[in-house]
């Protein structure tokens, strides 16, 4: 039996030495020793991507050949890989391949790409679970756009949706049986309507197969061609992410084979033109045409960049790899420590996807991103010029972009780049439009700044939004980049790899001959591969685990085998995906003995968040088993005399100055030559700047080495007046160290709350504590942790200490309510006297105590009520976790916290977020200097500011009154000052604080009216102090916005901060009321708690409906997977729903609400918070209003209790709670109707 751990061999790798010949289409390399089985024979390797057509084909002869073409070009041509292969190949494009001209075509694919991003695949049927038909469109219910009014949530891939009769429990119980008579009927029906596609997800069907699989069988008998059932393409738990997976599957497969055929076809395959057609998949492993499925084709192409990546770096023994490739469009990049990196589970094009793929991140910086000067600030991207028009240099009147810096700063010059522009594409660049254009913009950004130091600016924030996204896969994974060394390749990644390198501070880079083509050439260098997967959820000590292994490890080998490899030549390696016992995030270890995997375990985890969780119980909760066969590719190619070239010399900007550089022909350098920056490699596919102080050898095999060789000068005098480039470059550093903290938080953390509902928030503070940057997170959030910080550094000051760790929840000094903990940690200079910085994380903790489970009770009265109150207390004391005073302290009090283990376990991920933002504010205080930072920490709120004064010049006094369901009301009045550029909102009239629990504490207000502005700028500027300071706030004490302590608060945060939205919302005019609530609703007992906040119906707005659950306003947290939420919790999700007719009629109609019905299996307490049972959202502009929200309770005997929006309830086991939650309201009048609104 294959029953232990297997290494991957890795597969000999070719490397080669190119002949260049500029401006040749068809490049010839070297000979190569040829495989037995592919004598006088061609092969092509191809990266069919969405520009162009990458092909590298080696000859019968044993010489390698690149083309590159248009990927469409339907004058001319049908499909350019086919059309590249017969060019190559001098056929015409009518003629027939003779049989024996091909051994084999490895190629990536676009096509499946483009018909996800372009919505064109096929006509789909979903059938899922009867309650719930609208699960994949609600999602994890968080919209994508924190600060978008108008909602904009992807298109859904599937046409239908049928609910089929039939449920298993989450232990295999079956609830209902299958009702085969109703589900042959619909797909009967759905057929005869024209589907023959067919995507099948069932709730727990990834574990229990049978009714899938017997859907299935009706399917195929009724007629469907296309069948993907969930447990199929994705065997894992998550019915969401599962679902998308299979109808993705079912959307592209159909489009794929017809592709397939139609290559097969035009080589002639059938009748010996090819003898092999292979496809890459998304996983980094080739696989048999007939074998390629939609779910698998994604990441076709990059997944061969990522191979080529490895493998010819492995040539010179580079081990540890950052990945850069640079296009026109995008960048993308990765991450390689001695094995492929791959995602269990991504997001692409909006679709939440289960399946193995390469770990590539893309950020929307390449040549072709557009330079654009607003709010102040310089900016790159992320619109494209694309290709058409494409640059400004293009001659096609294209706007001016990062490849026109370039051409303005002599990188890229001219004389040595193809002339193919222009009518009649015999023109070079243009080189004199560039300039003009950027005079343009000089004059119109800084007059006192030369054009090139315009460029240089906008070259370095692409370079510096390149190197945040590097630093996503590394740095937050605890990845120290600098021992790494980058391997560059696309068509732009040479011009920017030095510069790049020096943002992270890394001082090797490597170029192949191929980097211009290497997606295509790593095909060529591609294994055959195959990933099985079993959901184990399992001790590491269950003895079960190695059957699973053995299992996985026989069906994987055995779909290679079938692929006619030779089982000599196949690996097999095991994979145990593990997690602590209640957490979510999983690390991978290889497969073993459980001493040898936990001992990995700890390892990995060690070196991702700097700690090891002790006494945890370690849970393997997936197990993988990756098949590798060898093709048996053995190419080497001996070197060449080099070609002997005329010295050429160019001006290239460098170092502030025009200087001469060397024009390096890369085919004229000889084996431990070097050439010395500044200086300019060229070549066919690709221009390599080499940076002052950078050194470029030629290696062995013709590759290019790039080392630098004079240290970088870290400490940068840039000056601490404003500058419009290091405004911009600061704007994304201070943003990127806050999401770093966020990813830190959220894979640290153990309670559901933060892990996967995303209930949480990390910023960063000048040190006065005014927030100067933080990650998109819960904005009711964000804007009140100012004063929890300063309240911190005012109560303690003198007396903090570095290494210092503060805890607080205290509504009435910055908190929101109890269950919302901040960790604040101020950061000191490196004297250890003054504070420089703090950061701050904040967590929702699924309970702080309380008289209820989830600490939400609907009738509290007084702060005591729900929780235990944290204020300025030292929960690290210069590096020591004073966790007996936190246990102590969560422990007491009438009502203390009910799982303080788990409450110990966020708080230590707090502070590992909190060290991850003191370290990079540490990184970069080094490379600029305090004085710079400090400075532009000022900057950057001084330009939210002006931008917040740029919306009040054209907003007029307005006011609004609205009304809450107890008879409460919030008033505002919004008194604008032209000539002083201010604004004075004022609360005056709204109602004293509430007896019960509706009241909000002054820093929810300011965290309202600072987001409430920030989504009126309408442009990408920082959420930070700035926006406030033209803003005058009145609230007056003692109303139920800024209440007297301790007065119960827990419905303030959720419920009170909605109204106080919507009341601005009403006063501004721009949009019509959201759901207006949070619809809190809380669960537990003493073994079991859960949180849940659901969403809801928006409001629609001037030119655009509002959107069907969805979150709106001051919150954006997740909901759980209803397969993980049945298995950790006795509860069963009977239906989650869209509720039809809730949203307001207007020209512009409202959003609609959920349905949300939970069954409880155990006794339990539940407590609902919400708001809109009485009252409706407002419609705006003469739109009709939402319908309210209900809450009931339908008890197992069949009655039905009716609760009111703040209630609590005793849930017996068959008892099922019903929420319902409100529509969104209509914005304008319906043509021929008159309606009266409240002014």
């Amino acid at each position: 039996m294959l029953s232990q751990v297997w290494i991957i061999r890795l597969c000999p790798y070719l490397t080669i030495y190119q002949r260049y010949t500029h401006k040749a289409i068809i490049s010839e390399f070297g000979e190569l020793p040829v495989e037995k089985n592919s004598v006088n024979k061609w092969q092509f390797w191809v990266d069919r991507g969405g520009t162009f057509t990458d092909i590298v084909a080696r000859r019968p002869d044993g010489r390698l050949q690149t083309h590159k073409l248009l990927s469409e070009n339907p004058e001319i041509y049908a499909d350019a890989a086919v059309h590249g292969i017969k060019s190559l190949l001098g056929i015409s494009g009518n003629a027939v391949v003779p049989a024996g001209m091909i051994s084999a075509v490895k190629m990536g694919t676009t096509v499946a790409t483009n018909a996800l991003l372009e919505r064109k695949g096929e006509k789909t049927l979903l059938l899922i679970t009867k309650g719930l038909k609208d699960l994949l469109r609600i999602g994890y219910q968080n919209r994508p756009d924190l600060f978008d009014l108008e909602i904009k949530l992807p298109e859904l891939l599937y046409n239908e949706a049928i609910e089929v009769e039939e449920r298993m429990s989450a232990e295999g119980k079956i609830i209902h049986a299958l009702d085969e008579a109703q589900a042959h009927t619909a797909l009967k029906n759905a057929y005869d309507n024209g589907y023959r596609s067919v995507a099948i997800a069932l709730m727990h069907g990834y574990k229990f197969t049978d009714h899938e699989a017997r859907l299935g069988q009706l399917a195929r008998d009724v007629g469907f061609t296309q069948i993907s059932l969930s447990h199929e393409v994705s065997p894992l738990i998550k019915l969401v992410s599962r679902g998308d997976t299979a109808v993705v599957d079912a959307y592209l497969s159909p489009i794929l084979r017809r592709y397939v055929e139609q290559v097969a076809t035009a080589l002639n395959a059938s009748d010996g033109g090819c003898d092999s057609l292979m496809f890459m998949q998304s996983n980094g492993g080739l696989t048999d045409a007939h074998l390629f499925q939609g779910k698998d084709a994604i990441l076709s192409g990059p997944a061969g960049g990522v191979v080529g990546m490895v493998r010819t770096a492995a040539e010179l023994d580079f081990d540890r790899l950052i990945g850069f490739d640079m296009g026109g469009t995008s960048t993308d990049v990765c991450h390689y420590a001695g094995e492929f990196e791959r995602s269990f589970e991504t997001e692409v094009a909006g679709v939440r996807m289960r399946a193995p793929m390469m770990s590539i991140h893309t950020v929307a910086a390449g040549g072709g991103s557009i330079l654009s000067y607003k709010d102040g600030r310089m900016q790159v991207g992320p619109e494209s010029a694309g290709a058409n028009p494409g640059p400004a240099a293009y001659r096609r009147g294209g706007p001016l972009t990062v490849t026109d810096c370039n051409v303005l700063l002599g990188k890229l010059q001219p004389s040595q780049f193809p002339s193919v522009f222009g009518p009649n594409a015999d023109l070079p660049l243009d080189a004199d439009v560039v300039r003009e254009k950027f005079k343009a913009l000089a004059a119109q950004i800084d007059g006192n700044k030369t054009v090139e130091e315009i460029a240089e600016g906008f070259l370095r924030i692409a370079v510096e939004n390149m190197a945040n996204a590097i630093k996503k896969i590394s740095v937050q994974r605890g990845y120290d980049v600098t021992k790494y060394t980058m391997n560059c390749f696309g068509g732009a990644g040479g011009q920017h790899a030095c510069l790049v390198a020096d943002a992270l501070g890394m001082e090797s880079i490597f170029i192949h001959p191929f980097a211009g083509v290497l997606s295509a050439f790593g095909m060529g260098l591609a294994d055959v591969r195959t990933i099985q997967e079993h959901q184990f959820a399992g001790d590491i000590t269950d003895a079960t685990a190695q059957n699973v292994v053995d299992t996985l490890a026989v069906k994987a080998t055995a779909e290679i085998v079938a692929q006619d490899i030779d089982p000599q030549n196949i690996q097999c390696v095991a994979t145990a995906h593990i997690r602590t016992d209640g957490a979510h995030q999983t690390l991978e270890v290889p497969f073993g003995t459980p001493a040898d995997m936990k001992a990995g375990f700890d390892k990995v985890h060690r070196q991702r968040f700097g700690f090891v969780p002790e006494y945890a119980t370690l849970i393997i909760d997936l197990l993988t088993c990756e098949a590798i066969g060898s093709t048996g590719e053995t190419v080497t190619i001996p070197t060449e005399t080099p070609v002997d070239v005329t010295p050429l010399s160019g001006q290239m900007f460098s170092g502030g100055a025009w200087v001469t550089v060397p024009l390096v022909d890369r085919a004229a350098l000889t084996f431990g030559q070097t050439v010395t920056g500044p200086a300019i490699l060229t070549e066919p596919t690709g221009t390599n700047i080499l940076e002052d102080g950078w050194q470029a050898e030629a290696a062995k095999g013709g590759n290019l080495v790039l080392r630098r060789i004079v240290p970088l000068t870290r400490q940068e005098a840039i000056g601490t007046s404003v500058d419009p480039v290091m405004l911009e470059v600061f704007n994304n550093l201070f943003m990127s160290i806050a999401e770093q903290m966020g990813a830190t938080l959220a894979n640290t953390a153990y309670s559901v709350n933060i892990k996967e509902r995303y209930d949480f928030s990390c910023a960063i503070f000048d040190s006065r504590g005014d927030l100067v940057a933080n990650a998109p997170h819960v904005p009711v959030h964000l804007g009140s942790m100012s004063t929890s910080v300063r309240t911190i550094l005012q109560q303690n000051a003198g007396k903090i200490a570095p290494g210092d760790v503060f805890m607080m929840n205290n509504p009435y000094n910055g908190g929101t309510h109890l269950p919302d903990v901040t960790v604040i940690t101020p950061v000191f200079d490196d004297t250890g006297h003054d504070i420089i910085y703090t950061v701050a994380s904040r967590g929702h903790h699924a309970d702080i105590g309380g008289t209820t489970p989830g600490s939400a009770p609907p009738d509290s009265r007084h702060i005591e009520e729900e929780g235990v109150l944290i204020d300025n207390f030292l929960l690290v004391k210069q590096g020591d976790l004073q966790e007996k005073a936190a246990r102590e302290l969560l422990t007491s009090g009438l009502y203390p916290c009910r799982n303080i283990d788990q409450n110990m376990a966020d708080l230590a991920a707090q502070i590992a977020a909190n060290a991850t933002g003191v370290s990079e504010l540490t990184k970069i205080t080094r490379q600029f200097g305090l004085k710079v930072v400090h400075a532009y920490m000022a900057h950057v709120q001084d330009n939210a500011e002006e931008s917040v004064r740029g919306v009040l010049d054209v907003l007029h006094d307005c006011c609004f009154s609205y009304p809450l369901d107890s008879g409460a009301r919030i008033k505002v009045s919004i008194i604008v000052d032209k000539s002083a550029r201010q604004a004075t909102i004022d609360f005056t009239g709204t109602s004293a604080q509430d007896p019960f629990n509706y009241n909000a504490p002054l820093s929810i207000c300011h965290a309202v009216v600072l987001y409430v502005f920030r989504t009126l700028v309408g442009s990408n500027i920082p959420m930070n102090e700035g926006c406030l300071k033209p803003l005058n706030i009145i609230v007056p004490k003692g109303c139920m916005i800024n209440p007297n302590a301790p007065a119960a608060v827990i419905s303030g945060n959720t419920e009170v901060s909605q109204a106080i939205c919507d009341a601005l919302y009403g006063a501004l005019g721009v949009i019509a009321g959201s759901q207006g609530t949070m619809n809190n609703f809380v669960y537990g007992n003493d073994t079991f708690q859960n949180y849940e906040t659901i969403c809801g119906g928006t409001g629609a707005g001037n030119g655009f409906n509002g959107t069907s659950a969805v979150h709106s306003h001051m919150t954006n947290t997740r909901m759980t997977d209803p397969e993980v939420l049945e298995t950790r919790f006795p509860v069963r999700v009977d239906e989650f729903s869209i509720r039809q007719g809730s949203g307001g009629t207007g020209a512009f109609n409202g959003g609609n609400g959920i349905v949300r019905k939970l069954q409880f299996l155990q006794p339990m307490t539940a407590t609902v918070l919400s708001s809109h049972r009485e009252t409706q959202p407002h419609g705006a502009a003469g739109g009709g209003a939402g319908q309210a929200g209900e809450n009931s309770i339908v008890r197992s005997n069949g009655t039905i209790e009716l609760l009111k929006g703040n209630d609590v309830a005793h849930m017996n086991a068959g008892d099922v709670f019903v929420l319902k939650s409100p529509g969104g309201g209509g914005y304008g009048h319906l043509p021929c109707q008159e309606t009266e609104i409240e002014e």
